[in-house]
């Protein structure tokens, strides 16, 4: 059974787990200030990626004069080729640009339920989910987006157009790259999930001879795909040899996407939700995304709050409990705001922060916790990287495949892995997915849909006086000083399933609180909870002992886990410009900049 364990959920699970475990145990152990870690500097552009090869690609194009949107999808294609349990062109995501002008958008290419999809189709005639039906094989994959989204975002922001950005993507797979043993590890762990196709077990396992570190992995069907899309953008996907390829295995195997799910798909054009936390605004992703809702309606609830020392007590039971609260309505409100009615305004109002925080002044960890009644409605496998240029543009993108590996159903002569993002809809409402994550009728499939995510790709911005980080300066009236500018301060995001969302507040936190530097943010030990299971999970041995035992005697469940969730991160001083980069050490990313 997959269900319950996928790769994002327990970090670290592919990567060698005992020598995973026992590094990170030790670092946490000892805490950052120990290691004297410091955030890769750079004067002009930032490359943030959780893989270095794809890190590098994003800094080469930076290189060749391209902006943040070039360097971002150079990117996201280049994981699909280095990265194949998360990276990926068979899944979908969220990109949220900031441009320097201060134009702010968010490209929604979140993968679509295909039409012929039905809200019961994963249960029984006895209504009961059929075991592993929505996370493996073809009827998993929903309408993939990642290839008209990056496409979209090059074509409206970018500047060198997509067959150059793809040029690093195309080396990789067909010149091949050298495998790591994190990569080794994570193809072995996954070894019975790859061997359920053939063509994917062909292309991953060697038909049974695994890959070793240090061995030159190639993928030529990959590379040809890359390839077509370079020289005719994203209709060799939807609609020419891609697509027929994509028909012919979902026949194959009695999946259900069909031409016209691929020629009708979409990506869409968003505006970003607002928040305003201590006077930084925070840019972040509407529905179909939960992340960026229930990140503001956290912000909004612990804003004016003393939250005291980081990991201490009396800060982490503040945090946690706005966490239960907004998890639960996460569960009851959000889906697809095209297809349900969801409360953005009235989940994100200050009203509602003010009610949900007197409730949690007044919480006690062992009395349960309910949905809210917010007060107006409106009419993973996962990976992130964050970009920022010389000019002040500034990508945050998350994208995904959602379990590890996808569905593990590999597209036939052309080399990707498709998606079981079906798994993110609510098979059964009011029943746990794989993350754990209970989710409501909002929720629940239906034909064209997209399904809820916990993807955050976030920026903050402040504003700054005189000297903007972009570089300039608002002229005032004559004989005044220059007025405020409003400048990038922080680009981040996080791979990790249901506990991204806590990922991001926790360094934003960091940060904006606590006065960390980016890498001492992404570093901290961290902590989760998501309402049900009513748990408190908290990293291995990254809080002191007092700590955890007061947490227990206040109630808390607590669950220990060897990491929790990734983020790729880069703070920008506004007023000299500098750029910090700070890939999380839970994984193998890389901080590159220029």
């Amino acid at each position: 059974m997959r269900r319950g364990r996928p790769s994002e959920f327990i970090l670290g699970a592919n990567y060698g787990r005992a020598a995973r475990v026992l590094s990170l145990v030790v670092f946490l152990a000892c805490g950052t200030s120990a290691w004297g870690f410091s955030p890769v500097a750079a004067r002009h552009g930032m490359v943030v990626a959780g893989e270095p090869f794809a890190a590098e690609a994003g800094l080469e194009v930076l290189r060749a004069g391209g902006n943040a949107i070039d360097a971002a999808v150079a990117v996201g294609f280049a994981l699909a080729v280095t990265h194949p349990e998360a990276g990926n062109i068979g899944g979908g995501g969220f990109m949220l640009i900031r441009l320097a002008n201060g134009e702010a958008t968010v490209v929604d290419y979140r993968e679509e339920a295909p039409a012929a999809a039905s809200h019961n189709m994963f249960l029984s005639a006895r209504g009961e989910l059929i075991a592993d039906a929505s996370v493996v094989g073809p009827l998993a994959a929903g309408v993939p987006g990642t290839v008209a989204g990056l496409a979209l975002a090059e074509q409206k922001y970018g500047k060198l157009g997509l067959s150059r950005v793809l040029e690093p993507a195309i080396r990789l797979a067909e010149q091949g790259f050298p495998v790591s043993y994190a990569l080794s590890e994570s193809l072995r762990e996954e070894r019975e999930l790859l061997s359920k196709f053939p063509e994917t077990a062909r292309v991953f396992l060697r038909d049974g001879r695994l890959y070793e570190p240090g061995e030159i992995f190639k993928q030529p069907d990959l590379g040809q795909t890359l390839r077509d899309i370079g020289r005719e953008g994203p209709q060799a996907f939807y609609r020419g040899r891609v697509a027929e390829a994509i028909v012919a295995t979902m026949e194959k195997y009695h999946g259900l996407i069909s031409r016209l799910d691929l020629e009708q798909y979409q990506p869409k054009v968003r505006r970003p939700l607002e928040g305003h936390f201590r006077g930084f605004k925070i840019l972040t992703v509407p529905p179909p995304s939960s992340g960026g809702v229930v990140l503001i309606e956290m912000l909004n609830v612990l804003e004016p709050l003393d939250l005291g020392s980081p990991n201490a007590f009396h800060s982490m039971h503040l945090i946690a409990e706005t966490m239960r609260r907004a998890y639960a309505d996460r569960a009851a409100y959000l889906g697809d705001a095209d297809y349900a009615r969801v409360p953005v305004s009235g989940l994100t109002s200050p009203a509602y922060a003010a009610k949900l925080r007197n409730e949690v002044l007044r919480a006690k960890a062992d009395l349960p916790v309910q949905p809210g009644k917010p007060l107006e409605f409106e009419s993973s496998e996962t990976t992130h990287f964050s970009v920022v240029d010389a000019e002040g543009n500034a990508v945050a993108n998350t994208y995904t495949l959602n379990g590890g590996y996808g569905s593990g159903l590999t597209v036939e002569g052309a080399g990707f892995l498709l998606n079981d993002e079906m798994d993110d809809f609510a098979a059964k409402p009011g029943v746990p997915n794989m993350f754990g994550l209970v989710q409501g009728e909002a929720n629940a499939i239906a034909p064209h849909k997209r399904p809820l995510s916990s993807m955050t790709p976030t920026i903050v911005i402040e504003n700054a006086l005189g000297q903007a980080a972009e570089g300039g300066t608002r002229p005032g009236n004559a004989g005044s000083p220059p007025g405020p500018v409003e400048a990038v301060r922080l680009v981040l995001g996080a791979r990790g399933g249901g506990m991204i969302i806590n990922t991001v507040l926790q360094v934003i936190l960091n940060v904006l609180v606590f006065g960390m530097d980016v890498r001492e943010a992404v570093t901290s030990p961290r902590f989760h909870h998501q309402w049900l299971p009513d748990q408190l999970t908290v990293e291995l041995r990254g809080f002191s002992a007092d700590t955890l035992e007061r947490l227990r005697e206040a109630g808390y469940k607590l669950n220990e886990r060897a990491a929790i969730a990734e983020c790729e991160a880069i703070e920008i001083n506004p007023k000299t410009g500098w750029r910090f980069g700070a890939a999380d050490p839970r994984r193998d990313g890389k901080a590159v900049g220029d």
